[in-house]
């Protein structure tokens, strides 16, 4: 065998190698993802009973972000006004807003300049001033220059009264109990620093005063995607990695922290795309350091929606940002693999994000284009080329199954048998081209981070919620917030 012949049979299983890793790794935080839920099934009784800690739970501030939101910004905070809650506040972050975001809060919320006292645990830009609605005592505003997300929540942050915070996006839709069941981890364990919930897909979904009334599925092909590809990141992606403790992901569309343990680590960092995951990786990197005992959760339950991409540009320019993100969160937090007390998080996540989540889009293209040209000039057989196929699309099809499979054993979210039918397609047909395209934008945030190009949020095209006028919250008397029970 000659030294060409040698190289292509090398070049050959360690493609074949890589996608059953990749994709067997996947299987294996899937069964992790299974237990956690035949856990929770046989927990769940005890969830109807009445909870003896029913409004103990730990007061919390919620922080929104918002730059030039003047068309929802109102309705949201109304919608959020209505969560069913023992004791939380609304903060609210001007960040700058060129348009009118801070006249419509003032207008709607009564808005009056509020003299307290704004301690600086963490630097951000210049905060102008704080207002508190004379409506309802719970909601503040801080109007500051434009600093970005990742500032904003550190403003809010200072800001914040309570001792868990919540950063949710100005455009999210939250069910009434979202508050109760992402903080029920905070209740059974001490030591949880953080927790996130699940995020779904509201394209298609009706929507009533804020909150989501019926579950749907969008017409949109992108989006409809997009449905399958959420089921399977939250709920054996995040969900088995929970389970080892070794999740490295919060969405920042809804995560909740411990104020203390989010200002020992500094906060968000102000200079990363992906401010989200860059905060977990490194609290994980900063407690296992200490060797102070600690969990980061995931909830399952549907806790958040909110809305897709429905065309190619902004979905391809948001999964280029996120690419983006995970490069940078990894790269800043070197430490934790090669930390002496690594764990699972240092040991097992991080090697893992890093194979098959950093470089893996490199590796998967290159693999596709080795084996497809290898396959046509004659270079390996149909039997290596048919082996390829299955372990690189075939198990791809079986991990989005086992996710719909996931979702209709634990909360049968899409009862009709249209919309399982409509998913079963999906499940089958995103392997065969979209998927790629995917691999190929996360291939271009790769480049932009090693060529440290620039890179900014963008525009994210909305079509709004089709939904009535948001209910109109009553101004609460003294003593408990609004939301109350």
């Amino acid at each position: 065998m000659n030294t060409d012949n040698l190289l292509v049979a090398f070049v050959t299983w360690f493609v074949l190698a890589y996608f059953i890793a990749l994709n067997g790794g996947y299987l294996i935080l899937n069964l992790f993802a299974l237990r956690a839920l035949r856990r929770r099934g046989e927990e769940q009784f005890l969830g109807e009973l009445p909870r003896a800690y029913s409004g103990l739970e730990p007061p919390i501030s919620i922080l929104v972000p918002a730059y030039n939101e003047e068309a929802t910004i109102a309705a949201s905070i109304r919608s959020m006004l209505q969560l069913s809650y023992a004791e939380f506040e609304i903060i609210v972050i001007n960040d700058g807003s060129k348009d009118d975001t801070l006249g419509v809060l003032q207008r709607e919320f009564a808005l009056l300049p509020f003299p307290e006292a704004y301690r600086r645990q963490i630097a951000t830009k210049e905060v102008r001033q704080i207002y508190r609605s004379t409506r309802y005592p719970n909601v503040r505003v801080i109007d500051k220059a434009n600093g970005g997300k990742a500032d904003s929540l550190n403003a809010g942050i200072n800001a914040s009264r309570y001792p868990l915070f919540c950063g949710v996006d100005a455009d999210s839709i939250l069910q009434r109990d979202s508050l109760a069941k992402v903080t029920e981890p905070f209740l059974r364990d001490p030591t949880v620093v953080a927790t996130g919930g699940t995020v779904r897909i509201a394209n298609g979904c009706e929507v009533s005063g804020g909150f989501l009334t019926k579950v749907g599925l969008p017409t949109n092909a992108w989006a409809l995607f997009q449905v399958v590809e959420y089921l399977r990141a939250f709920l054996f992606g995040r969900l088995g990695w929970s389970a080892l403790n070794g999740m490295l992901i919060i969405s920042g569309a809804f995560g909740v922290f411990r104020k203390d343990a989010a200002v020992l680590a500094g906060g968000y960092r102000v200079d990363t795309i992906g401010e989200d995951m860059e905060l977990v990786v490194r609290m994980h990197r900063l407690l296992r350091a200490r060797r102070q005992p600690y969990r980061i959760e995931f909830v399952p339950d549907p806790v958040c929606w909110t809305e897709a991409p429905e065309d190619m540009r902004t979905l391809k320019n948001q999964r280029i940002r996120w690419q983006r993100g995970l490069a940078e969160s990894l790269n800043a937090n070197w430490g934790l693999p090669f930390s002496t007390n690594g764990g699972v998080p240092g040991w097992l996540a991080f090697p893992f994000m890093l194979a098959f989540e950093w470089l893996g889009p490199l590796i998967e293209l290159g693999g596709y284009a080795f084996m497809v040209i290898a396959f046509f000039t004659g270079a390996i057989s149909w039997q290596a080329f048919g082996a390829f196929l299955f372990v690189a699309v075939g198990l791809g099809i079986l991990l989005s199954a086992s996710g719909l499979l996931l979702e209709e054993m634990s909360f049968h979210l899409y009862p009709r048998g249209k919309q399982l039918l409509a998913l079963g397609l999906v499940v089958i047909l995103e392997n065969f081209g979209y998927r790629q395209l995917n691999t190929v934008w996360r291939l271009t945030g790769l480049y932009r981070w090693a060529m440290q190009k620039e890179s900014s949020w963008g525009a994210m095209k909305r079509k709004g919620w089709q939904a009535g006028a948001p209910e109109q919250p009553s101004a609460p008397p003294s003593g408990p917030p609004a939301g109350s029970p």
